[in-house]
């Protein structure tokens, strides 16, 4: 069997010019204006208020630990100075678990 070459079928042609014959329009970049007189500036006399979400928001930006209450615990466990409360802990541990048990209960 033998391999024919590929024919291409002629086809009306269609040329196009290129160029820079369509003018094309763009508008300006806008352009900040600047007060005409004093009375246009904002008076130091505005107050601008955050809504809640921006609030909260700017709060959780904050470490959720107090850093330099750590760094006194830090420093009190390396001196030797740091006391343990056995049954604080304890105690708070407890709590914790039934406020954890009491919120599964009530989901």
């Amino acid at each position: 069997m033998a391999v024919k070459p590929y024919e291409f079928q002629s086809i009306a042609r269609t040329t196009m010019k290129i160029d820079n014959s369509y003018k094309t329009t763009s508008t300006p970049p806008p352009t900040r204006q600047q007060p005409k007189s004093p009375a246009e500036t904002p008076s130091s006399t505005e107050a601008v208020s955050l809504s809640t979400l921006a609030g909260t928001l700017q709060a959780s930006e904050k470490p959720p630990v107090n850093l330099a209450k750590i760094q006194e615990i830090k420093d009190a466990i390396a001196q030797g100075r740091f006391k343990i409360n056995p049954e604080a802990i304890a105690g708070r541990l407890l709590d914790s678990a039934r406020d954890l048990v009491n919120s599964q209960r009530n989901a």
